[in-house]
């Protein structure tokens, strides 16, 4: 199971400014949860918080019963595909998603076979060998994904400017993740201010303003 639990969670930046107010939510196993709502409401925090990339002020976040806050980042079960993803141009294509694996001093058979396999998934084995400078930002984005799920994440965190405002970008990696969400059952927390987008995204949908929760629709 790939639950994620929110309780009380709030964040308050040192200049007084409180960009999380007191939010509890479940997320089951499976789901593809849409986080919506205006610039500075606050979802971006709570995945950062989740990720382990923003300090938590008051609150607990579980992934399944396991309590994540004082956990590092690269001890939590979890992936991240936000905006500033880092690609090393000097390595080739493999070089770079097998970076993860081998900082965990995986066997290189296990490496070979899960670089080999996220590759495949998404459409880029043919570029495998080609250095980073040389190939797409789209090609770029698969890459950053692929990396990501090499390391068997249980829950997959998604910000909408991963894809670099770019429509047609966005709309491969909004195929890719629904790909990732479906055929390898990751759970899939995505943030997105455009509502279209929201409401036919998720299986489920929080909506939020100033920090809070208003209403949350699945």
């Amino acid at each position: 199971m790939a639950s994620v639990t929110l309780k009380n969670l709030n964040k308050t930046y040192p200049n007084g400014f409180i960009s999380v107010k007191n939010v509890s939510l479940e997320i089951g196993d499976g789901e593809f949860v849409t986080f919506h709502g205006p610039s500075g409401c606050g979802k971006s925090t709570i995945l950062r918080m989740i990720g382990g990339l923003e300090d938590i002020t008051t609150g607990e976040i579980y992934l399944e019963k396991e309590l994540l806050n004082d956990i590092l980042p690269r001890d939590r079960s979890l992936a991240m595909a936000f905006q500033n993803y880092v690609l090393y141009s000097h390595f080739n294509v493999y070089d770079n998603m097998a970076l993860g694996l081998r900082l965990r001093n995986l066997p290189r058979g296990v490496i070979d076979t899960r670089v080999k396999i996220a590759a495949d998934f998404f459409g880029i084995s043919g570029i495998i060998d080609k250095k980073i400078r040389s190939i797409s930002e789209s090609e770029k984005q698969k890459v950053a994904l692929g990396r990501a799920i090499v390391c068997h994440p249980k829950v997959l965190l998604v910000d909408e400017d991963f894809a670099r405002q770019n429509e047609q970008r966005r709309q491969e990696m909004i195929a890719d993740i629904k790909k990732i969400n479906k055929d390898l059952g990751i759970t899939v927390l995505y943030v997105t201010n455009n509502y279209d987008e929201a409401i036919t995204l998720g299986t489920k949908i929080v909506f939020m303003k100033e920090g809070e929760i208003t209403e949350v629709r699945q």
